[in-house]
């Protein structure tokens, strides 16, 4: 399942990350990848004084995991420290799958990964996140502020820039359901449920679905 997560940050809370990126410098990104994805990864990667760089990911990962659709749709258990990547002219990531396991000491599994858009479509030619899917493949480019959530299983690539500058956060989840048919499941039964809460909250189906969808939680969560 692939998910849009609209406005995770704001004009103002951009402005911020633009001016902390300012402030850093950039370096290979390929260093990050592993033995697979580096012979294809063409990116620079943001290196940002230690202080600075907390405050970026404050900013930045506080803002996507308060998000209701982040957390609807990933179920979250853990969650990877972002790495910030740059793509200027003639710069493309080539078709990978990401690693299934990532972290030093306390690792994790990676289920799911989220790109968040970090400036404007206008702002750089090229550069669209390309998704194999079910249905094909899926081209986003999407606004500043904006996430894309995926199965990090899938192939996925990063088309060429070919003119500007585009910039973003990407990171990995490890979801408390493992299985992406079950976690699509409950996002969808999820959504019904906060409708139903909202407009009948006294309501005895309302009643049911809540309770369903609370045990189907308890049932598929891997803790």
């Amino acid at each position: 399942m692939m998910t849009r997560i609209q406005g995770v940050l704001d004009q103002r809370q951009l402005q911020t990350v633009q001016r902390f990126i300012s402030e850093g410098r950039f370096n290979d990104g390929s260093t990050s990848a592993g033995m697979a994805a580096r012979r294809v990864k063409h990116n620079e990667e943001l290196s940002l004084e230690s202080a600075r760089l907390g405050e970026l990911n404050n900013l930045v990962m506080g803002s996507l995991v308060k998000h209701p659709t982040y957390q609807s749709a990933a179920m979250p258990l853990r969650i990877a420290t972002p790495f910030y990547a740059r793509y200027t002219t003639g710069m493309s990531y080539g078709e990978h799958v990401d690693d299934p396991v990532m972290g030093q000491g306390d690792i994790y599994r990676t289920d799911l990964s989220v790109t968040i858009f970090l400036n404007g479509p206008e702002e750089y030619q090229g550069g669209e996140l390309v998704i194999q899917t079910a249905f094909g493949e899926q081209h986003v480019k999407l606004p500043a502020g904006d996430a894309v959530l995926y199965p990090s299983s899938s192939v996925h690539r990063v088309a060429e820039v070919t003119g500007g500058e585009r910039l973003v956060a990407v990171s990995w989840i490890q979801s408390l359901v493992r299985d992406p048919d079950k976690r699509a499941l409950l996002h969808e039964l999820n959504q019904a449920r906060e409708t139903l809460l909202h407009d009948r909250p006294d309501a005895d189906e309302t009643r049911q679905v809540n309770h369903s969808y609370i045990n189907l939680v308890r049932m598929w969560s891997e803790i």
